[in-house]
């Protein structure tokens, strides 16, 4: 006797995607770089306007990771993975990103986060993907 599969059994187990909190076997979409490059352009305003030095920003990693951070000739480049990822934890690398290539700590880096999500927050169009 043959018997027909449930549903459940049709699932596929969670995997890496699961782990970010979309449904299990659904891959997010992640942010398309037309959101990261505005959202890049909005930080960029924020912190020439406090007068922070604005990193390169760049997609995807050259490593498997979801963000490096790479200082050369004075140039200081932030590559984050776009793909399968929330777009709040894109620009907050993003966000950490230009706090690390300014060396702020404490205090400072606190304010300078929250100016910066601000200007993200502004931006005309929604960032998500």
């Amino acid at each position: 006797m043959r018997t027909t599969p449930r549903s459940l059994d049709r699932v596929p187990p969670p995997g890496p995607a699961a782990r970010d909190g979309s449904p299990p076997g659904e891959a997010p979409a992640g942010v398309s770089s037309l959101a990261f490059a505005r959202a890049a352009r909005a930080l960029g305003r924020a912190a020439r306007l406090r007068g922070l030095r604005v990193p390169v920003f760049r997609s995807p990693p050259g490593l498997d990771v979801t963000r490096t951070i790479r200082r050369r000739r004075g140039t200081v480049t932030i590559a984050v993975r776009r793909r399968g990822r929330p777009v709040s934890a894109v620009v907050a690398d993003m966000i950490e990103g230009v706090v690390v290539a300014n060396e702020l700590t404490g205090v400072a880096a606190d304010r300078v986060r929250s100016a910066l999500w601000e200007a993200v927050r502004k931006e005309d169009r929604p960032l998500a993907a």
